[in-house]
Protein backbone atom coordinates (compact mmCIF):
# COMPACT_ATOMS: atom_id res chain seq x y z
CA UNK A 1 0.00 0.00 0.00
CA UNK A 2 1.51 3.75 -0.75
CA UNK A 3 1.14 6.52 1.02
CA UNK A 4 -0.24 9.16 -0.89
CA UNK A 5 0.09 11.59 1.94
CA UNK A 6 1.19 15.03 0.44
CA UNK A 7 3.67 16.98 2.29
CA UNK A 8 3.24 20.43 2.33
CA UNK A 9 6.79 22.81 2.51
CA UNK A 10 6.46 25.81 5.02
CA UNK A 11 9.40 27.88 5.13
CA UNK A 12 11.54 25.94 7.07
CA UNK A 13 11.54 22.66 4.81
CA UNK A 14 11.53 25.30 1.61
CA UNK A 15 15.16 26.93 3.04
CA UNK A 16 16.25 23.24 3.46
CA UNK A 17 15.78 22.78 -0.23
CA UNK A 18 17.16 25.96 -1.36
CA UNK A 19 20.15 25.26 0.24
CA UNK A 20 20.57 22.18 -1.62
CA UNK A 21 19.53 23.95 -4.86
CA UNK A 22 21.89 27.12 -4.12
CA UNK A 23 25.40 25.83 -2.33
CA UNK A 24 27.12 28.67 -3.60
CA UNK A 25 24.71 30.85 -0.85
CA UNK A 26 24.13 28.13 1.57
CA UNK A 27 25.83 29.62 4.40
CA UNK A 28 23.58 33.43 3.62
CA UNK A 29 20.49 31.35 3.08
CA UNK A 30 21.37 29.68 6.90
CA UNK A 31 22.65 33.07 8.24
CA UNK A 32 18.41 34.58 7.38
CA UNK A 33 16.67 31.10 8.41
CA UNK A 34 18.41 31.74 11.53
CA UNK A 35 16.70 35.66 11.69
CA UNK A 36 13.52 33.92 10.30
CA UNK A 37 14.21 36.17 7.37
CA UNK A 38 12.05 33.39 4.46
CA UNK A 39 12.11 36.65 2.37
CA UNK A 40 15.37 37.76 2.45
CA UNK A 41 16.19 33.85 1.37
CA UNK A 42 13.96 34.54 -1.73
CA UNK A 43 15.68 37.63 -2.46
CA UNK A 44 18.84 35.75 -2.19
CA UNK A 45 18.37 33.19 -4.69
CA UNK A 46 17.01 36.00 -6.77
CA UNK A 47 20.17 37.74 -6.28
CA UNK A 48 22.03 34.24 -7.31
CA UNK A 49 19.90 33.87 -10.69
CA UNK A 50 20.77 37.28 -11.69
CA UNK A 51 24.68 36.28 -11.54
CA UNK A 52 23.71 33.11 -13.22
CA UNK A 53 22.17 34.94 -16.20
CA UNK A 54 25.40 37.66 -16.41
CA UNK A 55 27.49 34.29 -16.50
CA UNK A 56 25.01 33.18 -19.58
CA UNK A 57 24.01 29.94 -17.56
CA UNK A 58 20.66 29.72 -18.96
CA UNK A 59 20.19 26.04 -18.42
CA UNK A 60 21.32 26.22 -14.46
CA UNK A 61 18.60 28.99 -14.48
CA UNK A 62 15.90 27.16 -15.88
CA UNK A 63 16.06 24.28 -13.93
CA UNK A 64 16.00 26.78 -10.95
CA UNK A 65 12.44 28.08 -11.92
CA UNK A 66 11.39 24.97 -12.12
CA UNK A 67 12.48 23.74 -8.89
CA UNK A 68 11.16 26.97 -7.05
CA UNK A 69 7.52 26.00 -8.95
CA UNK A 70 7.56 22.81 -7.28
CA UNK A 71 8.25 24.54 -4.11
CA UNK A 72 5.55 26.77 -4.94
CA UNK A 73 2.98 23.87 -6.02
CA UNK A 74 3.48 22.29 -3.05
CA UNK A 75 4.16 25.71 -0.62
CA UNK A 76 1.79 26.85 2.15
CA UNK A 77 0.05 29.96 1.50
CA UNK A 78 3.11 31.75 2.78
CA UNK A 79 5.36 30.54 0.97
CA UNK A 80 3.55 31.06 -2.37
CA UNK A 81 3.00 34.35 -1.51
CA UNK A 82 6.39 35.15 -0.98
CA UNK A 83 7.68 33.01 -4.50
CA UNK A 84 4.81 35.12 -6.20
CA UNK A 85 5.84 38.30 -4.76
CA UNK A 86 9.51 38.40 -4.72
CA UNK A 87 10.42 35.67 -7.30
CA UNK A 88 8.30 36.02 -9.75
CA UNK A 89 7.88 40.23 -9.48
CA UNK A 90 11.80 39.44 -10.43
CA UNK A 91 11.30 38.27 -14.12
CA UNK A 92 11.47 41.68 -15.25
CA UNK A 93 14.62 42.25 -14.28
CA UNK A 94 15.82 38.91 -15.42
CA UNK A 95 14.58 39.82 -18.59
CA UNK A 96 16.25 43.06 -18.93
CA UNK A 97 19.50 41.26 -17.46
CA UNK A 98 19.27 38.02 -20.16
CA UNK A 99 19.58 39.04 -24.70
CA UNK A 100 16.33 38.07 -26.37
CA UNK A 101 16.83 34.83 -26.84
CA UNK A 102 18.10 33.62 -23.36
CA UNK A 103 14.67 35.30 -22.24
CA UNK A 104 12.42 33.29 -25.06
CA UNK A 105 14.20 29.97 -23.58
CA UNK A 106 13.47 31.13 -20.06
CA UNK A 107 10.00 32.02 -20.91
CA UNK A 108 9.57 29.00 -23.19
CA UNK A 109 10.19 26.10 -20.66
CA UNK A 110 8.67 28.35 -17.56
CA UNK A 111 6.11 27.11 -15.64
CA UNK A 112 3.04 28.28 -16.84
CA UNK A 113 1.65 28.98 -13.12
CA UNK A 114 4.49 31.49 -13.55
CA UNK A 115 3.84 32.67 -16.70
CA UNK A 116 0.35 33.78 -15.63
CA UNK A 117 1.34 35.29 -12.08
CA UNK A 118 4.23 37.14 -14.59
CA UNK A 119 1.36 38.64 -16.84
CA UNK A 120 -0.89 39.41 -14.13
CA UNK A 121 1.73 41.31 -12.56
CA UNK A 122 2.58 42.71 -15.25
CA UNK A 123 -0.66 44.22 -16.55
CA UNK A 124 -1.13 45.18 -13.16
CA UNK A 125 2.20 47.17 -13.22
CA UNK A 126 0.84 48.83 -16.47
CA UNK A 127 -2.47 50.18 -14.80
CA UNK A 128 -1.14 51.41 -11.63
CA UNK A 129 2.05 52.90 -13.37
CA UNK A 130 0.65 54.17 -16.68
CA UNK A 131 2.02 57.52 -17.43
CA UNK A 132 -0.58 60.08 -17.96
Amino acid sequence: MTNNKTVVINEELATQHLQSIYPSIKNEITQLSSQNNFAGIIQATVNEIKILLQESKVCIVNRNIKMMDWLYRNGTQNVQLLIENLFVRSFNSFKKQSDVQQWQFLYQYMPVKFQEIYVKQTRVDEILFKKK
